[in-house]
């Protein structure tokens, strides 16, 4: 513009003959012009874009109005159809039959609440009539004083045997008034037990031998196996029964469920060893690992296990990808290299099954892991295994330095969660055992649960998995039934000492009202 108008004042001044000055004026006033109308054109432009984004703007504003106005009627349409349907169904009387159900739900919930409160009395009666029978039978013993009028045999004796009848008078009338009951606690009374089960056999003897009847209770003391094993170190002879069975593969896989709370659906498995002897008798885990680490087995057992676990665990997966396998390993499985190295190639190759495969520790034996134990658990963890704590003792426990380490599932024994005291070592109460865990993704099982009330304040602690034998006992899984990967029918006699036939009849008389208690938690809240 300046070019233009000094060329328009230079043409003016040389060919037009302008002055100088009248050039500069005219050149000055197109210049002006010039600017003004730059000035405006760039206005006029400016306001054309702006007022073509209102217009955008305004259209887009107008369809988002119109979509609002469609969802608006669309759902008054559905409100209105939902306010019209109770009453179109049942012919008007929607409203009504809705009382009606809610009214009959009501009675329903009052009835199983009354339910659950009787067969819970009868429950408790009959535990207090167990408990009664069981007095009365351990009671029995003092009876035997009539049986000091009743002594026929002192007669036909010669006349020195009269003064023996008080020691041997006992002895032949406790057999006849506790044959029953001698069969029964086995192991809960030993100092009554042994005197009656020897005696039975010198029933048929002559009086001339009930001189000697006084000594035969001594031997036999020793004899059962029962003794022998549950002694304080290992015998050799259980020693000699462990290696023979690992070295004529007689180890046998028990499968114990895990279940949900209250839905009590099975979610896990944990498995067990047992040893069978050369005389085909079970040998629990508490009554061969003594014998096992001291002849260093536990290792071979361990691997064994971890295999046949494996086999069980890929084909439950098959039918449940929801189910899980608990497999139990020694402390000297970690401590020693070359045995962990197998493990560890092994459990490499299945990282598939990882996240169902869940391996499980003693809470001792977790606390007392040295920089070794604690490298291969890392390692483990590493390859997406999950790590479990069981035969707790306290409640001690770091929940965060349990988490860093891998472990996912915590298992406490219901007694201890419920008769808690203040001669248990704890660092929380238990009731709040279960929210403390949770908080770092650890989940609390209450194991060796064995009756209904259990279960009822076990719910009131939040425990989300009950393992024990009111659900199920461990049942063996057999080499030919791996397959079916489903515990055989027949279950083997779990564990002699573990339960007595008293505590096993306790058990069956629960589960026959195993439902109740569980239907009266359910019914609760109503």
């Amino acid at each position: 513009m300046v070019l233009v108008s000094a060329s328009l004042g230079m043409v003016l001044y040389s060919m037009a003959r302008f002055s100088f000055g009248e050039s500069a004026i005219v050149a000055m006033t197109v210049l002006t012009f010039m600017l003004l109308y730059n000035a405006v054109s760039m206005r006029l432009r400016e306001r054309n874009d702006a007022t073509g984004q209102v217009e955008s703007l305004s259209r887009g504003t107008a369809d988002l109005a119109r979509q609002v106005a469609e969802f608006g009627r669309r759902l008054s349409v559905l409100e209105s159809k939902a306010a019209i349907a109770p009453v179109s169904n049942g012919n008007g009387h929607g409203a009504e039959q809705l009382q009606a159900v809610a009214g009959e739900i009501g009675e329903l919930g009052t009835m199983v609440k009354h339910l659950a409160s009787s067969v819970s009395a009868h429950e408790d009666l009959l535990m207090e009539l167990a408990k009664l029978a069981e007095a009365q039978a351990l009671a029995m013993p003092p009876p035997a004083a009539p049986a000091a009028a009743v002594p026929p045999p002192p007669p036909v004796a010669p006349a020195p045997i009269v003064a023996a009848p008080p020691p041997v008078a006992p002895m032949v009338a406790a057999p006849v008034a506790l044959a029953p009951v001698a069969a029964a606690p086995m192991a809960m009374r030993p100092p009554a037990a042994p005197p009656i089960v020897p005696t039975v056999v010198p029933l048929p003897m002559a009086p001339a031998a009930a001189a000697a009847a006084p000594v035969a209770p001594v031997a036999p003391i020793a004899m059962p196996q029962p003794e022998l094993v549950s002694g304080t170190g290992p015998d050799l002879r259980v020693v000699q029964a462990v290696q023979a069975a690992v070295e004529a593969n007689r180890l046998d896989l028990y499968l114990q469920p895990i279940v949900s709370l209250p839905q009590r659906k099975v979610r896990f498995y944990e498995a067990v060893t047992r040893l069978r002897d050369a005389d085909d008798q079970v040998l629990t885990a508490e009554q061969f690992i003594d014998a096992a680490e001291s002849a260093g087995l536990m290792t071979r057992i361990d691997y064994i296990l971890l295999l046949r676990c494996m086999q069980v665990l890929r084909r439950l997966l098959v039918r449940n990808k929801d189910v899980g396998v608990f497999c139990n390993l020694a402390a000297a499985t970690l401590s020693d290299r070359r045995a962990f190295a197998q493990c560890l190639s092994f459990l490499e190759a299945n990282r598939a099954q990882a996240s169902s495969f869940v391996i499980e520790f003693k809470q001792s034996a977790f606390r007392n892991f040295g920089p070794l134990e604690i490298e291969h658990l890392a390692a483990l963890a590493q390859r997406g295994y999950r790590f479990s704590i069981d035969h707790v003792t306290d409640l001690r426990i770091e929940p965060r330095e349990l988490a860093d380490r891998g472990v996912r599932f915590f298992k406490v024994p219901a007694a201890l969660l419920l008769e808690h005291s203040e001669q248990v070592p704890a660092h929380i109460h238990p009731h709040d055992l279960p929210d403390l865990l949770g908080r770092y993704g650890i989940d609390l099982i209450a194991e060796r649960i064995e009756g209904e009330r259990a279960v009822v304040d076990l719910l009131d602690y939040d425990v989300r998995f009950g393992q024990g034998f009111l659900f199920a006992a461990p049942r063996p899984l057999r080499p030919e039934n791996a397959n079916q990967a489903r515990p055989a029918t027949a279950a083997r006699a779990v564990n002699s000492n573990k339960n007595s036939p008293s505590d096993s009849n306790r058990t069956e008389a629960s589960r026959l009202t195993g439902n109740a208690a569980l239907v009266r938690r359910a019914a609760g809240p109503y």
